[in-house]
């Protein structure tokens, strides 16, 4: 008889689902899941678990004390209501394979789930990434919108070089290594999402061409020695605020920075900071609550 998995979620707002996600993967030792609603105004936050044992008082106890303190930290959790389902793994697994189809980036890109046999079109790289080990599947219109950058950006004659900043599951740091991106690095300040990343990249063949590591964004140097062609964070929208100089710093002269992860409303605020750094803003896209946009810094 097959064994049943846990499926453990957390009602939030969007606003606060990057924070609920990250209080979620420390707990649970996963990336989580996350589905947002059709009115795109509550975001589901789910990891599955194989044994019964991980749900026990202790941790049901520190994810109601995790909830309090971003609560308390101003953050919008909202309704933050925790429900446990127990489902069958052939449940688990055809509910994947209804909601997660393959994504085509034009002629450049296929990004595709195990199951698929979608066969890619002549000369188009593939990623192959199942959802349920981590987040970040090309389905979110932040990720999307970053991918079809990084199809568009790529050069033609020498190598450009790729920073991710906030990897998660490393979806963005092996497309680029299949478009031909080099050097490719990535880091997220998430050691689950670190682990998740590497082992994408090597189901994927390209653990050599893609470095990936744990590191805080917040506590880099503010000046970097090594500058990319091309830089993309997805994160909160005060992280970029805050952290806008050294995010720059690692930009390369007549580089391109890709922002998302924004919420449509605060979008205006990130951008005028980018801005008045002296990028320009060369591309957006508006997509339920979410705005991400492409920014070119200028040549000296």
């Amino acid at each position: 008889m097959a064994r049943e998995l846990l499926k453990i979620s957390v009602a939030t707002f969007v606003e606060a689902e990057a924070a609920v996600a990250a209080l979620v993967a420390r707990l649970f030792h996963q990336s989580p899941v996350l589905y947002t609603d059709e009115d795109g105004l509550q975001t589901q936050v789910s990891v599955y678990c194989r044994h019964p044992a991980a749900w026990t008082a202790a941790r049901r106890a520190k994810l109601r004390q995790g909830l309090a303190a971003l609560r308390a930290q101003g953050l919008p959790v909202g309704p933050g209501r925790i429900t446990v389902r127990r489902l069958r793994p052939e449940d688990w697994s055809q509910s994947w394979k209804r909601h997660f189809k393959p994504l085509a980036i034009g002629d450049a890109l296929l990004v595709k789930p195990s199951w698929s046999r979608r066969r890619p079109r002549p000369g188009q790289a593939v990623v192959v990434l199942d959802p349920g080990l981590s987040f970040g599947t090309g389905q979110h219109p932040t990720t999307a919108f970053c991918l079809v950058q990084l199809a568009a950006g790529r050069g033609s004659g020498r190598p450009l070089s790729f920073l991710d900043i906030g990897t998660g599951s490393g979806i963005l740091a092996i497309a680029a290594a299949k478009l031909g991106f080099s050097p490719v690095r990535a880091f997220d300040n998430d050691p689950a999402a670190v682990r998740v990343a590497k082992e994408n990249a090597r189901q994927n063949g390209v653990a050599g061409l893609v470095q990936i590591c744990r590191a805080d964004l917040t506590r880099l140097p503010r000046q970097s020695p090594t500058r990319y062609d091309l830089v993309c964070a997805n994160l909160l929208a005060e992280l970029l605020v805050k952290q806008a100089p050294r995010i720059l710093a690692r930009l390369n002269p007549g580089g391109r920075l890709v922002l998302a992860g924004i919420l449509a409303g605060e979008f205006p605020r990130v951008a005028a900071v980018y801005q008045q750094a002296g990028l320009r803003l060369a591309a957006t896209a508006v997509e339920k609550q979410w705005q991400s946009g492409l920014f070119v810094a200028r040549p000296y």
